[in-house]
């Protein structure tokens, strides 16, 4: 690396439109900040783009004065991706903008937007994409990985809707992926991660929903957890495509819908969403209530918009994170003796282990239509996130969740996982998660980014 001082950066600030931010600009602490308070990292600067053009700039700044280069979409990245000691942030954060077409069911969202953005654009006209459960995500770092939340089963991950991307390359130059344009880079980006430049804006295929859909929550208690999770395991495995499950264990939140006794206590949960009819939904929710009664539930109509955005506040800027994931091909029972038994191990009360259900859409979707890290068959991914309000509490946590993937281990689908689910670079694991991709994913890298500019991120070695 070289050594870069204020004055160098005078020419990034000429050939930029956007602020480009040092340790002595009274906004560097604050501009500096990422959503896991656990990384604490001060670059030389923070280049705030507000075009490709600006990217392009500071790319081509970054690799002629030795900088290693981070991307910074929404800041989301677990592991600290996001920022650098000693190298150039490139902030696309005022880069958010998302323009709707209704009649073609498109959308267009640059690199910076968050989910929130895309969600709130879209169902102006009753419309979405698949995409996360967390509204402040961004939207770059989720799609690149893959992208699932609770529209996977009607609709395939993130990047099975993606159409087109806007990419600034290694070399700075500007072009667009597609089917027909640049299409091997095309399709490393559905799942390849950041490894191949930096996207500047998305172009997704979009889907009816909403704007009301049908939610369901059932909370058990830890003595409850095996017939618990057994009724919600079968029940899950049976559902149409418009009801998506999630399987938790977690502490019930301090919330008005929870009885005060039930506060903050550890337990297992089912949650279901229901995008087809409402009777459909009120059918399994008798059925659970008949079958399997909660400690308590909350059952309610709500706005798309609000199932999207209702676990942001427990998973807010200035927390403590860490996460381990894994596939699990089902929730047998003895996944469910290790649940059971691992979960009052842990100590705060925002650690959780939540089970994605991926089959119906998720499984149509070919092996190698998408680099994605990950097979098609359906499967649960299982996310385990150690959160804690403060610094003190995170080791503890983080051997928690350590704990309790090493011991799904024997159950789990090989040595495979969800790339955007690790807060650890694994090579290993990488390698072994995109499988048969992998080689092919090191030849683009080596084709488009032959120096490994763009190497902060679950990393592909070029060819």
């Amino acid at each position: 690396m070289t050594s870069t001082t204020s004055r160098d950066l005078t020419a990034l600030r000429t050939a930029m439109a956007g602020a480009v931010i040092d340790p002595g600009h009274a906004d560097f602490d604050e501009a500096r900040k990422v959503w896991n308070a656990d990384i604490d990292r001060r670059p030389t600067a923070i280049a705030r783009c507000t075009s490709a053009q600006d990217v392009a700039a500071a790319v081509r700044f970054a690799t002629a004065a030795g900088l290693e280069i981070a991307v910074r979409g929404g800041a989301h990245s677990m592991s600290g991706q996001s920022t650098v000691d000693d190298g150039l942030v490139i902030d696309l954060s005022g880069m958010r903008s998302v323009v709707v077409d209704p009649e073609a069911r498109r959308v267009r969202a640059e690199g910076g937007a968050q989910l929130a953005d895309v969600d709130a654009a879209t169902q102006a006209h009753g419309l979405a994409i698949p995409a996360g459960i967390i509204g402040h995500t961004g939207l770059a770092g989720l799609t690149l990985g893959g992208g699932m939340g609770w529209l996977t089963r009607s609709f395939g991950l993130t990047i099975d809707n993606m159409i087109s991307a806007e990419v600034v390359l290694a070399d700075g130059r500007v072009v667009r992926a597609s089917a027909n344009e640049h299409p091997d880079l095309f399709w490393a980006l559905r799942g390849g991660g950041g490894n191949f430049g930096v996207v500047t804006e998305f172009e997704f295929r979009c889907h009816p929903v909403g704007p009301m859909i049908q939610f369901g929550m059932f909370f058990w208690g830890v003595d409850q957890g095996v017939e618990a999770l057994r009724f919600a395991r079968d029940l899950a495995a049976r559902l149409p495509r418009e009801l998506t499950p999630k399987i938790g264990a977690l502490n019930a939140p301090p919330a008005p819908f929870v009885p005060e006794e039930h506060q903050l206590r550890p337990g297992f949960v089912l949650m279901i969403a229901g995008f087809g009819g409402p009777e459909q939904h009120a059918a399994v929710v008798e059925e659970v209530r008949r079958d399997c009664p909660p400690l308590f539930d909350f059952v309610t109509p709500m706005p798309y918009t609000g199932l999207q955005q209702m676990f942001d506040e427990a998973n807010c800027w200035g927390q403590h994170y860490y996460e381990k994931s894994a596939y699990i091909g089902e929730i047998t029972d003895d996944v469910i003796d290790v649940l059971v038994e691992h979960l009052p191990r842990k100590t705060s009360p925002l650690s959780l282990l939540l089970f994605y259900r991926l089959d119906q859409a998720y499984t149509e979707v070919a092996e190698d239509e998408t680099a994605f890290s990950g097979g098609r068959t359906p499967r649960y991914g299982a996310f385990t996130i150690a959160a804690a309000p403060v610094a003190e509490m995170l080791p503890a946590e983080r051997e928690w969740a350590r704990g309790l993937v090493d011991a799904l281990r024997p159950f789990t689908l090989g040595n495979t996982t969800y790339i955007n689910g690790m807060s650890e670079y694994e090579e290993g694991r990488v390698v072994a998660s995109y499988g048969a991709a992998y080689e092919r994913l090191a030849q683009i890298k080596g084709a488009y980014d032959p120096g490994n500019v763009f190497h902060r991120n679950m990393n592909i070695k070029p060819a």
